[in-house]
Formats: structure tokens, sequence, C-alpha cells
């Protein structure tokens, strides 16, 4: 029998999971997916994502990956028929979407129109409206992420408590990346120096002066972690000045980088994607803050409040101004200058 919205989803189930983008979003369903399968063990889960993001669900038991080629097979309203078509054949009992965009609402139809039971993220669009809004801001802390999509599972009779959650042990380490990063026996730190919109991206000149000081300490080995040929030659650029430091862009495979990033004894990450690859392995994350604000929900899973670095929001009382760091007024291009490097290096030692 289809399941529909009064009838509670059976604890062996096969649940649809939809979360197609973008990196940081689909890392934080990792940690709300392991403790769903610890607590209904029989459940049979098949994430819906990009290809380039499955290394991400690689250690999670009872969880399976479907690829979405949105950008070919599954591309448009016939793509996505076509894809519901292939879904169909593996039993579905229910859908839980995480992401809640046009191309999940396409597939949503689909299904509920032969009676799957489909739940759908909030979003709390509202609330984060009246967070980053210029004039009579609603500054205070939103529900996180993390439990939005806990909430959808919820909905389908499978509620879980987040606070039960277990990090997996540390990943092994491939040949590869062990003749990478050598047998030195220093701390293993994490750098994501860049983010997607300048201005949640700390300036580069200071982020410089934080690497030569925790370089000068001889007390660390870095590993700058970045995409793309550009941030390739930036970083390859910048490693080849310090003897602690080695850029790991374009020398490991995605699925290596997140081996590697699970064995660090701490991330220093904007607020972008590689936070939440690193807090999804349990790695103490130290976050800067731009225009964005951890209150929105975006607080990498597990971190506490004092890991989150902010700028002068005395002077900077807007922040933030927008959800993703996309907008913000004349002005604040520059906020994260107010954050000075010892800051960051003195946290990271208290680490």
């Amino acid at each position: 029998m289809a399941a529909t919205a009064r009838t509670p989803i059976a604890n062996d189930a096969h649940i649809l999971v939809i979360r197609l983008s973008a990196m940081g979003d689909v890392a934080m369903t990792v940690p709300v997916l392991r403790t769903l399968v610890a607590t209904y063990p029989n459940l049979k889960i098949t994430v819906l994502t990009r290809a380039f993001f499955k290394p991400i669900f690689s250690s999670l038991d009872n969880v399976e990956v479907y690829v979405a080629d949105v950008d070919g097979r599954h591309k448009g309203v016939l793509g996505l028929r076509r894809l519901y078509k292939e879904l169909k054949k593996l039993q579905i009992n229910a859908v839980a979407d995480l992401h809640n965009v046009l191309r999940s609402n396409v597939l949503k139809t689909f299904f509920k129109f032969t009676g799957v039971q489909v739940e759908q993220i909030d979003k709390g669009r509202a609330e984060k409206k009246a967070l980053t809004r210029a004039d009579n801001k609603d500054f205070k802390q939103l529900k996180s992420t993390h439990q939005r999509y806990a909430d959808v599972f919820a909905k389908l009779g499978l509620a879980i408590d987040l606070t039960t959650h277990q990090f997996p042990k540390k990943l092994p380490l491939t040949p590869k990346i062990n003749e990478l990063i050598g047998t030195s026996q220093r701390k293993w730190l994490g750098i994501a120096p860049l983010a997607q919109y300048q201005s949640k991206s700390y300036p580069l000149d200071l982020m410089i002066q934080v690497i030569e000081q925790l370089d000068a300490l001889g007390t660390y080995d870095i590993f700058l972690f970045g995409g793309g040929k550009q941030e390739k030659d930036l970083l390859n650029n910048i490693a080849s000045k310090y003897k602690s430091v080695t850029s790991i862009v374009g020398r490991l495979s995605f699925e290596e980088e997140l081996q590697l990033i699970g064995n660090l004894d701490v991330m220093l990450s904007m607020d972008s994607g590689n936070a939440h690859l690193a807090a999804m392995f349990g790695i103490p994350v130290i976050t800067l803050w731009g225009v964005t604000h951890p209150y929105a929900g975006f607080m990498p899973f597990g971190q506490p409040n004092e890991n989150a670095i902010l700028p002068d929001l005395v002077t900077y009382d807007k922040i933030p101004t927008s959800i993703y760091g996309n907008k913000f007024p004349p002005g604040y291009e520059n906020v994260m200058t107010t954050i000075p490097p010892e800051l960051i290096v003195d946290k990271l030692q208290n680490i």
C-alpha cells in the first residue's frame, strides 16, 4: 500500500533523500543521516545527488547514492520524468526532500501522483528574511539546517535526536596521501582560505599573515584546500614560500581529500563547504564570518559557538546582510578586515 501523510513510514522502509547541491548543504546531511540509520538500522536510504558528491556518503551504513545527471540525461522536465521512472524501479516508500527547489518539486509531483509520501524541508524563508533585513532586524538564533533536515524525517514518522549522534572512526590514509604529507609528527592543520563570495572570504593579505605566524611556530603541518585552476595556482604559490605548508588542490581526488580532512587536528575555514566537510568527521573547525552569521543556522555540526570568529558587529550592525553572502550594502565589502590575524592564531593554538 502506498504511504500517505497519515500513515507512519515503516522502520524498514526505503527512503529517497534529495539534496542535489551545494557542497556544504550536502555535507550537512551526513550527521543527520548517520543518526537516522543508527536510530532505525533497518531503513534503506538512497541519496539523490550529483556525482561529485558521492564520496561524501561513502562511510554511511545502509546509504547508497543515486546520481542525478541534471546537466545531461536528467535535464529539464523530460529529463526529470526519466529520472523519476528510474527511481520508481527502486521501490521507494517515501521521499525526504532536503532541497526544496524547482527540480525536487517536479520530482515531488511525480511521486505524489502515485501515492508516495513526500515531505520537504521548511527553509524558514520568512525568519531568514527578518534576520537579514537592514531595518528592524530580528536578530536571533534560528533553527539549524541540521535540525531542519531532521524535522523532515520526523514528518515521515522517523523522529531522531541529533544529540545522540556518534562520529565515525578516523579514515585510513592511502599510500598516495602518506607520500604527499610525509612522516612529520606535528599537528595537522587544514586551511580553506576562500569562499564563493568575497564578502565572506578573509582578505588574502591577512590570511598570509596567519599562515606566516603559524609556519613560524614550527608546530603544524598546514594543508591548503580549495578548487579550480585559479585557486590551484594561487594556493600553490603561497605554499611554495613556507616549509610547513602544502597545497592539496589538484593533487588528490575528492575522496582522498575527505580522508585527509577526516584526519586533521583542526580546520580553519570560511563560512563555506570545507567547514562542513570537516565537521561531519568531528574535526574541530574554526570558522571566519563576514556578512553572513551563524544565527542563520549554518554553523558547522557539533561546533561550539566560540569557534566562530565574527567581524566588528557594532560598526557593521547590518550583519547578516544575506544568508549566502551575495548581498551587502556599500561599505560592507571588507568587514572581515576587522578580524586580526593574531586572534585567529591564538584561537587555533588554544584548540
